[in-house]
């Protein structure tokens, strides 16, 4: 099964300081294996304030070896009935969020994430997500 990588795994692996060793592994052995997807998405919050514009081109590089998941007016679609349908169970969260779990569900992939969020939003979506 692919797997899409978020922002907050990407941070937490790239950080020149201090990166998260048990996250760079598990991701290493899912590039490996040929398995990590990308979405636009991600992929602007990703290079979004990297200073140095050879750093920036790098990174952007880097990232042209993943499949990209085109987001289509379906997903875009399917993300707004998500929010909604957390928001009548009380579960509250972000546009990009809703959409990200549109597009794997769309795409049936799993998501790598550290973000707690996802634990609530999986109680009332059909979204798969990549223990760590």
């Amino acid at each position: 099964m692919k797997v899409l990588i978020d922002t907050c795994v990407w941070s937490k692996v790239l950080r020149v300081q201090n990166p998260d060793l048990d996250l760079s592994k598990l991701l290493k052995d899912l590039i490996v294996d040929n398995r990590v997807v990308l979405t636009g998405p991600i992929l602007q919050e990703i290079l979004s304030g990297i200073k140095e514009k050879k750093d920036f081109q790098v990174l952007e590089e880097k990232f042209t070896a993943f499949d990209d998941l085109v987001i289509t007016k379906e997903i875009y679609i399917k993300a707004a009935e998500y929010f909604n349908i957390c928001k009548m169970h009380g579960v509250n969260g972000g546009h990009i969020d809703f959409l990200i779990c549109a597009i794997i569900s769309h795409y049936n992939c799993a998501l790598l994430t550290v973000d707690s969020d996802f634990k609530l939003f999986q109680k009332h979506l059909p979204i798969k997500l990549l223990g760590v």
